[in-house]
């Protein structure tokens, strides 16, 4: 069968619970050049759409729709790339949160793999509808452009069993009811860069993807051993709405004796908890941080809390730590938070240099630490559509 290539400029759609990201790239193999870049950011009252050329870089804030929001931010991504692109859109490749046990690598979409993607998304309601919605979106508006899929669950098949088994009845992980991981494009992206900015791949590594998902990673030699989200991206870390762990039996105690229904606690756990839901006000870790409430305070401090006291587990399943790596919205750019969970790892040898993390790095430890620490930007759209080339240059 022919193969299918694509011969224009390539499409990147990451669209994310908080925010949209579009980026145009071009060239062949591994020479990718990112021509523009298109990015929504829904925050708590305004649309912020920024178009970044290398020529200009021009940002807009739009008064938030009351409805609607989600979409009408897609909508003008997909505008503004169209607008920008040095020529017909060739490809799109998208970032799907849940690939489930099926799919283990990039795939060009089918009417079959859309409806197996749909019906993942109960496992992550966050991400995997917009996920979904955004390939839908991106197929009427560029129909002649093939669409590949790219999955975050992919990088962490690396995992043992120890990291993916649930302690349940054999029969449920039979079917599927077990670990998955989530952010794996995001880590994928961190540990391509490593050799350029460390000097090496380091034998044992935390990379922690902060924002308003937030999770961590151990790696062994750059290959996933273990992560933090599970099942489906509400666990793990204290996140923007998302409580993150949480024992099973409280679950049970608003269902059974509050009276709540399974909806109405998902409801909660996924929108209405986290950062949010602790502070009362706010979800967007900037606002926290500037806030002078004592309740967005604690919402800081067990976010920080949770990352360190996570980051000391993945250390005890890699036999140690050489390096922990900062990356994604409040990784790379909140050096307020690099220190809090800094401070609680001191015990590990893991020392900051004040001056370098205000400067947001790349490294930020001293020279004496032990812990060497860095702050490394993620590039999920340049690994996308790096799997969306290599996808499409494949027989179908």
């Amino acid at each position: 069968m022919n193969a299918a290539r694509a011969s224009g400029p390539i499409l990147v759609l990451n669209a994310g619970s908080s925010s949209i990201k579009c980026g145009l790239y071009e060239g062949a193999g591994r020479r990718l050049a990112r021509l523009a870049r298109v990015h929504a950011d829904l925050r708590d009252d305004a649309l912020v759409l920024t178009v970044e050329r290398a020529s200009d870089r021009r940002v807009a804030a739009l008064a938030r729709p009351e409805t609607a929001a989600w979409e009408a931010a897609i909508a003008l991504v997909l505008e503004r790339a169209a607008e920008v692109a040095a020529g017909p859109i060739a490809a799109v490749g998208h970032r799907v949160v849940h690939g489930g046990g099926r799919f283990e690598r990039p795939v060009v979409v089918t009417p079959e793999a859309l409806r197996e993607l749909a019906a993942l998304e109960p496992l992550a309601p966050l991400h995997q509808p917009q996920n979904v919605a955004g390939i839908r979106a991106a197929a009427a508006a560029l129909p002649a452009a093939i669409q590949v899929v790219c999955f975050d669950t992919a990088f962490h098949h690396t995992c043992p069993p120890v990291a993916t088994r649930l302690a349940i009845p054999r029969p449920w992980h039979d079917r599927g009811i077990r670990r998955y991981g989530f952010h794996g494009l995001s880590y994928e992206s961190v540990v391509a860069r490593l050799p350029e900015l460390i000097g090496g791949i380091p034998e044992r590594a935390v990379i922690a993807h902060l924002g308003a998902g937030a999770s961590l990673c151990g790696l062994h030699r750059g290959r996933s051993i273990a992560t933090t989200m599970g099942f489906t991206p509400l666990d793990g870390l204290v996140m923007a709405t998302r409580s993150g762990s949480i024992d099973p039996g409280a679950v049970l105690h608003l269902i059974l004796r509050e009276g709540l229904s399974a909806a109405e606690v998902e409801t909660m756990l996924t929108r209405e908890s986290g950062l949010l839901g602790v502070s009362g006000s706010s979800g967007d870790m900037r606002v926290l941080l500037a806030s002078d409430d004592p309740l967005a305070a604690e919402a800081v401090e067990l976010f920080c809390e949770r990352a360190a006291r996570e980051t000391a587990s993945l250390a005890a399943a890699l036999g140690g730590l050489d390096a922990l790596v900062f990356t994604a919205g409040i990784g790379e750019h909140a050096a307020a938070i690099r220190e809090r969970i800094a401070r609680k790892l001191t015990w590990l040898g893991l020392k900051l240099d004040a001056n370098t993390n205000a400067g947001h790095g790349p490294r930020i430890s001293t020279t004496e630490s032990r812990v060497t620490a860095w702050v490394i930007p993620t590039d999920e759209e340049g690994v996308i559509a790096a799997h969306t080339l290599a996808a499409t240059a494949s027989p179908r």
